[in-house]
C-alpha cells in the first residue's frame, strides 16, 4: 500500500505539504503513546480525541483544504474540491472538525484502540504495547487522512500553499 508521500512524488507541492503533515503527526503520535501507558481509563482515548481534533485541521491547512482556505477559493475552483471532497468519500476535509466527527472518524481504528484499551493493563508489557497500538493508531490514522487530502487535492487540481506556524501551546503539541 503506497504511503502519503509515494502518492505524492511527482508533485514539489504535494510532496512539502506531506511532509510538513508528518512532522505534525509525529509529535502527535508520540503524546499518544505516552497517553497510551498510563493506565487510567479513559485518559487515552481523551487524549486521542483532542490530538485528533486539533492534527486533522492542522494537515487540512497543509494542503489548502481547511474550511476557511476552501471559502477563499473561487466558485468555480470551491465545486471542484466539493466533488473531490464527496467522491473521496472524507468526512474530515473541508470540515469544521469537532469532537464528535473525531469519533465518527476513528471508527475504522476502533479495534487498535480496543486493544491498546486492553493490554495497558498488564504490568509493563502491556503498557509497551499499549503506547506502541497508541502510537501506532495516530500515525495510521494521520497517514490515510493525509492521502485523502493528496486524492482531494488532485483531483481538484489545487495547489497547497505553505501555512504559517502556527503558535504552540502551553504543552507544546
Amino acid at each position: 500500500m503506497p504511503t502519503a508521500l509515494h502518492l505524492a512524488a511527482d508533485d514539489a507541492a504535494l510532496e512539502a505539504a506531506v511532509k510538513r503533515s508528518r512532522k505534525l503527526l509525529n509529535k502527535r503520535a508520540l503524546v499518544a503513546a505516552v497517553a497510551s501507558a498510563v493506565p487510567v481509563p479513559g485518559l487515552d482515548w481523551a487524549v486521542d480525541a483532542a490530538l485528533l481534533s486539533r492534527l486533522i485541521p492542522q494537515i487540512n491547512r497543509e494542503f489548502g483544504l481547511a474550511p476557511e482556505q476552501i471559502d477563499q477559493l473561487d466558485p468555480k475552483k470551491r465545486e471542484q474540491v466539493q466533488k473531490a471532497v464527496a467522491m473521496v468519500g472524507s468526512v474530515l476535509i473541508g470540515k469544521f472538525i469537532s469532537r464528535d466527527l473525531i469519533i465518527k472518524a476513528t471508527t475504522k481504528i476502533g479495534t487498535r484502540m480496543a486493544t491498546k484499551q486492553l493490554a495497558k493493563y498488564v504490568p509493563l508489557a502491556g503498557q509497551i504495547v499499549a503506547a506502541t497500538v497508541g502510537y501506532a493508531a495516530i500515525r495510521y490514522f494521520g497517514e490515510e487522512h493525509m492521502k485523502d487530502c493528496i486524492r482531494v487535492a488532485r483531483q481538484a487540481q489545487l495547489i497547497p500553499i505553505p501555512t504559517e506556524k502556527e503558535p504552540k501551546s502551553v504543552i507544546g503539541v
